[in-house]
């Protein structure tokens, strides 16, 4: 296991270990304000909008992330869209985790009663108004659970970016596995790695479950 700390490899699984952080947390941030439009789409008033956030979340939730990445990654140069590795990384992870992140805040949506949107419509309220102001911050004490879920899914999901140049754990373990033949050594302190990004979402969700409930 001692190979991982010899000849500047420890700083490339430093580097690889910041790069995977780096990702997931940007492909979190677009896949939450995905999620969020996407839902508010679902239970819109407005039939296309309805449609529209149907649609994507039938198609990406249903094709394989793998998929996506070689969509992103060989079909937009075509289209004369360039951008790099990175990039394409986080907008195939973003639109993949965005249309889980949808359905779990239409199912905590779902959960609020009827009667509080009607209430809030009552008042002259406009749609934009119920959903932000009464609909969602009721729905948000019961999507923390089932959130987490998907946001830990998301580091071990970004693994495949590795195959597609970018410089991440997953590439890093590639590198040292074609160096060496202690592959469960490097296997192991990948597998530590992962384990600590987890832990720390879980740590996370886990103290903002514990401030809702409080504040209930």
């Amino acid at each position: 296991m001692g190979i991982i700390f010899k000849d500047g490899n420890f700083s490339a699984f430093v580097e690889g270990f910041l790069r995977t952080v780096e990702l997931s947390a940007l492909s979190a941030l677009f896949a939450l304000v995905l999620g969020f439009v996407l839902a508010a789409f679902r239970v819109s008033p407005v039939p296309v909008l309805r449609w529209f956030g149907t649609a994507w979340v039938t198609v990406f939730r249903n094709t394989p992330l793998t998929l996506l990445f070689f969509a992103v990654t060989f079909m937009l140069p075509p289209l004369e869209v360039h951008i790099d590795s990175f990039t394409a990384a986080v907008i195939a992870l973003s639109a993949y985790t965005g249309s889980f992140v949808c359905e779990v805040l239409r199912a905590g949506i779902n959960t609020v009663p009827l009667g509080q949107a009607e209430a809030a419509r009552s008042l002259g309220m406009g749609f934009g108004q119920t959903l932000g102001l009464v609909v969602l911050p009721q729905a948000a004490r019961t999507v923390i659970a089932p959130m987490s879920s998907v946001f830990i899914a998301l580091p071990r999901n970004s693994a495949i970016a590795g195959a597609f140049n970018v410089a991440d754990m997953f590439s890093f373990q590639k590198v040292l596995t074609e160096r060496s033949a202690e592959i469960w050594g490097i296997l192991f302190w990948v597998a530590i790695a992962y384990l600590a990004i987890s832990f720390t979402i879980n740590a996370v969700f886990s103290t903002l479950e514990r401030r809702v409930a409080v504040a209930r």
